[in-house]
């Protein structure tokens, strides 16, 4: 099985840049005016999931919870500190997560459409 979260923005150029350069995912494809959508998914090569992001003549009427989280897992405490370096680097909004559990596992920012996102590092569950 794969998965695909998808979701509509209104600027893919910010939401590519800030998961793309800032995050590290790649731009996996692309489509133009299918049925007057945009989009880009992001990604790990070679893995069985990937962001979807979408633009349209219609706005986003969704609004963004604190516990609306994205979970991304670095493979090491390494890989963990280069992902925050980048954030911090690019002026990326830290901030406090809702559930406790998440600052004291990790460290939430908030992507271009104020939906938070946690990098962690993968431990055993």
């Amino acid at each position: 099985m794969k998965f695909r979260i998808a979701r509509h923005t209104t600027d893919l150029n910010r939401i590519i840049d800030f998961y793309g350069r800032v995050l590290g995912l790649t731009v996996l494809g692309d489509f133009k005016d299918h049925h007057h959508y945009n989009g880009v998914f992001l990604g790990i090569p070679g893995a069985d999931w990937h962001l979807e992001f979408t633009v349209s003549y219609a706005s986003p009427k969704h609004q963004p919870d604190d516990d609306d989280l994205l979970v991304f897992y670095a493979s090491s405490l390494a890989e963990f500190a280069e992902i925050k370096k980048r954030f911090i680097i690019n002026n990326v909004k830290h901030v406090k997560p809702q559930n406790p559990y998440w600052e004291k596992n990790g460290i939430t920012f908030e992507d271009p459409d104020g939906y938070r996102i946690v990098i962690s590092v993968i431990r055993s569950l």
